[in-house]
Formats: structure tokens, C-alpha cells, sequence
């Protein structure tokens, strides 16, 4: 087991300000599949003893200096040592060639995240959780149903990647011949990649915004491309994904589990978010009286990025609930 040497930002570069109330560094850890991954580490000021922790990614495309850090960040202020990590092949983590993901390696990095923060002396390895933003809301239930040492999850504003990927927005594509045509067209381009030695890039948020952009376009616009929420290292703030770095998904049963889990997991989502029914959907499967599903009217599915202009997110429950289930 090696860990790459990766050249890491020090200055801070976040989108959101630093808190005087907890300590940062940058670390680094590796994966099964031999991939280093960057994170920000925030621990509480003066902290002692062994302390429960949290592994933080999302949203889908996002970097760790965007939402993921705001709640690595926030959650640190309440008591847990944090990280947030970039996952494999994005942001200032390792990973050739880059913009690719796939459910198995991005599961993979939530669970190699607890990995290291279980062997930190100042960790207790009793009491680690996760957090998935977005379409890492549906990775970290994947997560969660692989490992039972992730003791609480929080899934925030989820998207069901797999079920997207194969169905389309509100399964409006869910058709053996929409899919196959998907199949065709990445078929052309990996096609069209190989025989010209570079991976075509899909494009981040649309810019500038056509009239008719649906609403949650306007909404991913006012968070990826303004100064709220852009980073030059983020996909979706830049020229986004490679276009065939999802495929997989289409073929994979991300949420395929999800029942199985035993240890508690919160799903928090905005009513007004496009995104709602998939969360709803997804707690209707879990089992057992440790689930919880927090609905926060009149919310977007960006307004719980970073709280939006109504300040969304319901910090202090997601931090009784996971001080509640890790002891």
C-alpha cells in the first residue's frame, strides 16, 4: 500500500469562510484500487480525547472546496473531527485519466475515507459516519449498505444516480430503445476518443442560460457559475465530466441494497427540489425505527448545498441525529 505525493493547495481556497472555531489541514489517503485522495481535515479548537468522525463528499461533479467542505466545516464546529475529500480522478485527487467515475471506485472512496480516519489516534473507530451531498447522497447509502462500520449517514438533497442514468429525469425514459440509444451514442464516442488519443469533455453547467432552462438548470447555474459557488477545480463549475465517464452507471443497481442497512441513516431534502422523489422513493425502502426523513419546505435542490438565501440546511438536527446514532 503506497500513498501518492500529491501537490496539494494550502492557501485557503473554499467558497465559503474559514471558522475561527476549528483547526484545517490537508491530508491524504489512498483506496483499494491504488488511488490517493485529497481532503480537508477541520477538527474543534482544543479538542481531547478520541472523537466520533465524518467522511464528506458531494455534490456529483463538486470539489472539496464547495459544498462538502460547508459541512465538514459546520459539523467540525459541532464536535466531529471531518474530512472532506475530492473523489477519485476529480479535483486535487489522484486517478488517470481524469473526469471519470464509476459507482464501484466512488463507493470504494467513501469507504476508504473511514478507512483512515479509523486508524487516527484522535478518532474513536466506533463512532465514524459519512455525509453524501447530491449524487453522492445516493453513493453514501450504497456505502452505508456495504460497510457496517459507517455507524450514521446522512444523505442531503440525493440523487439515485443509477436510476437516472437508466431512466432519465422522473423515469421518463425508462424504455429498452431510449437506453440503447444512449448505448449507441457512448459506443460512438469512446470510438471517436480512442482513435483521437484525448477523452471529449461533456461541459460543466450550461453558460450561458438558455430562456428555457428549466428551473433546476437556473438553480445549478446561480451555485456552479457565479461567485457563490464556483471553483476552477470543480467539473460542474468548468467543462465538466469526460462524456464517457458515467456509463456504468446506466448498467448498475447503485441503490440495490438499500433495505439491508442496519445502522441509522437520515435523508434531508428540499419539497420544491426536482430531486424529491427520488430521496422519498429511497426512504421508502429502508428498514427499521433508526431512519429518518427531514422534508424542508419550500427548498431547492441547490438550497441545500450551501443553505441557500433562506438558510436551508437543518444544521443542528443533522448533528443531534448523528451525535444521537454514534454513541
Amino acid at each position: 500500500m503506497s500513498t501518492e505525493n500529491l501537490k496539494l493547495t494550502q492557501e485557503w481556497d473554499k467558497v465559503f469562510p474559514q471558522s475561527d472555531a476549528v483547526d484545517h489541514e490537508k491530508v491524504a489517503f489512498h483506496t483499494r484500487f491504488g488511488i490517493t485522495l485529497a481532503a480537508d481535515l477541520y477538527k474543534p479548537k482544543d479538542a481531547s480525547g478520541p472523537l466520533p468522525a465524518l467522511a464528506v463528499a458531494g455534490p456529483f461533479g463538486a470539489v472539496k472546496e464547495q459544498s462538502s467542505g460547508l459541512y465538514a466545516q459546520t459539523m467540525a464546529e459541532r464536535g466531529f473531527v471531518t474530512i472532506a475529500f475530492d473523489p477519485s480522478f476529480t479535483g486535487e485527487s489522484g486517478g488517470t485519466p481524469r473526469y471519470m467515475n464509476s459507482p464501484d471506485i466512488n463507493i470504494e472512496d467513501f469507504q476508504a475515507a473511514v478507512d483512515y480516519l479509523s486508524v487516527r489516534e484522535d478518532v474513536d473507530a466506533e463512532r465514524i459516519g459519512i455525509i453524501g451531498i447530491c449524487g453522492w447522497g445516493g453513493m453514501a447509502l450504497a456505502a452505508a449498505a456495504a460497510d457496517p462500520r459507517i455507524k450514521a449517514t446522512v444523505s442531503s438533497t440525493m440523487y439515485d444516480l443509477s436510476r437516472v442514468a437508466a431512466k432519465g429525469y422522473f423515469d421518463s425514459a425508462d424504455s429498452a430503445e431510449s437506453r440503447n440509444q444512449m448505448r449507441a451514442t457512448v459506443a460512438a464516442q469512446r470510438t471517436a476518443d480512442y482513435r483521437s488519443g484525448t477523452y471529449a469533455l461533456a461541459g460543466g453547467v450550461v453558460d450561458p442560460l438558455p430562456e428555457d432552462a428549466p428551473d433546476f438548470v437556473k438553480d445549478y447555474h446561480a451555485y456552479y457559475k457565479t461567485p457563490r459557488g464556483y471553483h476552477p477545480r470543480s467539473l460542474n463549475s468548468n467543462d465538466g465530466w469526460a462524456v464517457i465517464g458515467g456509463s456504468s452507471l446506466m448498467n448498475a443497481t447503485l441503490l440495490g441494497c438499500i433495505e439491508e442497512i442496519e445502522n441509522a441513516v437520515m435523508i434531508v431534502h428540499g419539497e420544491a427540489a426536482h430531486s424529491y422523489y427520488m430521496g422519498k422513493d429511497a426512504f421508502a425502502r429502508l428498514q427499521g425505527d433508526n431512519k429518518e426523513f427531514v422534508s424542508i419546505a419550500g427548498a431547492t435542490h441547490t438550497d441545500l448545498y450551501d443553505g441557500g438565501e433562506n438558510g436551508a440546511i437543518p444544521w443542528e438536527r443533522i448533528a443531534e441525529f448523528l451525535s444521537a446514532n454514534l454513541g
